[in-house]
């Protein structure tokens, strides 16, 4: 393998890893995408390099310019190891509802972070309308709107979507994935559909998020509230998400997301986030829905360090009623 020349150019290229238990129990083959192992430890380096390589082509961010970014916490992670290696200021601006080990990162990593009060996105004063004023306060800085800069979805078409075909050989049926920005579901979708239409595209959405429903009904409603998922789950479809050619939605739960994720752990040996069980929780309701013979993709996002306080903490899951679906996971079996 070369010699990578900076930290851009280590992101991506992750393994395919066989989740054994998973596919055992479902007789199919249930792979996860590695992303945990970028640099900056997870699937949102790519985004964030994405849109950096677009500001920069096309003049928009100068030599020591500074990048503004509304975000849970994984891309502005990915941001604030770009923008050290390229010599920008990074400014983040994130909800008061992540675990504090991301904020406490991003200071350690050098960006300078304004953590906000949780509101609704139509209340002016939501993360994501936030960032932009931000920006525009402060002389040669650009936002990175990861939600509606469609340079994010455009790095994974060009990357993780051909990375995946490639890795399978083109032997995939179908691809699970929850969203937030919709950038990793909307750039994957559209490239791996390119090259086999049948392939199935389904999206994994937990309680909180709107878009369940959406694509069931047509209709923008939640449902319910998720108390492990951090950066997953969206009351509105995002420029990223538009369009996406998906097939069909699963919904997955507290219960089924905490369970899955120590499973993951103590089955499989990956210690990962939340999101990462939804997205294998969901990948097993598709297996059962496909049958057996099939081959599932999902991303493994990020690794389970930043969510020591909540989703790996017994207390904080005995508080949300959900301990009992991490014990005793070292002996039970796949649901």
């Amino acid at each position: 393998m070369p010699i990578r020349q900076s930290f851009s150019d280590t992101i991506g290229h992750t393994p395919l890893i066989r989740l054994n238990t998973f596919s055992d129990a479902t007789g199919c083959e249930i792979l996860g995408k590695a992303e945990f192992l970028n640099p900056g430890g997870s699937v949102k380096d790519r985004a964030a390099r994405g849109i950096l390589d677009d500001f920069e082509q096309k003049g928009l961010l100068k030599p020591g310019g500074t990048l503004v970014e509304g975000t849970a916490g994984n891309t502005g992670i990915g941001f604030a190891h770009l923008c050290n290696a390229r010599g920008y200021r990074c400014v983040i601006v994130m909800p008061d509802n992540q675990s504090p080990e991301k904020a406490a990162l991003l200071r350690t990593l050098g960006a300078e972070v304004q953590v906000v009060k949780t509101v609704p996105y139509s209340d002016p004063n939501h993360y994501q309308k936030l960032a932009p004023r931000v920006a525009a306060e402060i002389e040669g800085a650009v936002c990175g709107n990861q939600f509606d800069n469609t340079a994010n979805r455009d790095a994974h078409y060009a990357t993780t979507g051909p990375e995946i075909w490639h890795e399978t050989g083109g032997r995939i049926d179908a691809f699970v994935c929850a969203t937030g920005t919709g950038g990793t579901l909307g750039g994957v979708a559209r490239y791996l559909k390119e090259q086999k239409p049948g392939l199935h595209i389904t999206l994994a959405d937990p309680g909180g998020s709107a878009l369940f429903q959406w694509l069931k009904t047509g209709t923008l409603k939640s449902e319910g509230s998720s108390a492990v998922t951090e950066g997953i789950g969206i009351g509105r479809v995002t420029a990223n998400l538009e369009g996406t050619p998906i097939d069909d939605a699963v919904h997955i739960d507290d219960a089924e997301i905490v369970r899955t994720g120590y499973q993951l752990l103590y089955r499989e040996g990956l210690f990962l986030g939340g999101t990462s069980g939804a997205n294998v929780a969901a990948a097993v309701q598709v297996a059962k829905q496909l049958g057996p013979g099939n081959t599932i993709v999902t991303i493994l996002c990020d690794g389970g360090h930043k969510y020591l306080s909540r989703f790996w903490s017994r207390d904080y899951l005995a508080q949300k009623g959900l301990a009992g679906h991490a014990d005793g996971v070292r002996t039970a079996g796949i649901a």
